[in-house]
């Protein structure tokens, strides 16, 4: 039950790298995950893509103090993430619930979903799942 509590905050943590992507993508807003537990933001952090926590559910924000992060919302979970091609992104993912970083990918699927991986090390021992577009009335 832990290690798919962990799948989440691993996934989640990857999307805001899809803020720069082709406009085509249109991978800038916001993000949720298949259980719609976490909800993350896409934007722009230098020459990189980052991604905030805007919205979760009481049980994710528990999941990450017991991992060592107060506070969940507001948190950037990954960072470096830069377009390895057209569509295809990679970068690091914080994961709050255990304390660690690793490596992850984005993959854009159409306008609306994306798939997200992550890595315990390498690109071995990788976990994906399908994150879904919210609509974002402030643009």
């Amino acid at each position: 039950m832990i290690g798919m509590l962990r799948l989440p905050l691993i996934i989640v943590a990857m999307l805001p790298a899809l803020a720069q992507a082709a406009p085509a993508d249109r991978s800038r807003g916001i993000w949720r995950n298949p259980s719609n537990s976490v909800h993350i933001r896409a934007h722009p952090c230098g020459q990189t893509m980052c991604g905030t926590v805007i919205w979760a559910s009481d049980k994710a924000k528990a999941d990450a103090r017991r991992g060592g992060t107060e506070e969940l919302i507001g948190a950037q979970l990954f960072s470096g993430f830069v377009q390895e091609r057209n569509g295809v992104w990679r970068g690091k993912v914080f994961v709050p619930d255990i304390g660690k970083t690793f490596s992850g990918t984005i993959t854009v699927m159409n306008a609306r979903t994306l798939k997200g991986a992550g890595c315990l090390i390498g690109r071995i021992g990788c976990k994906s799942q399908i994150w879904t577009s919210v609509d974002d009335p402030a643009g």
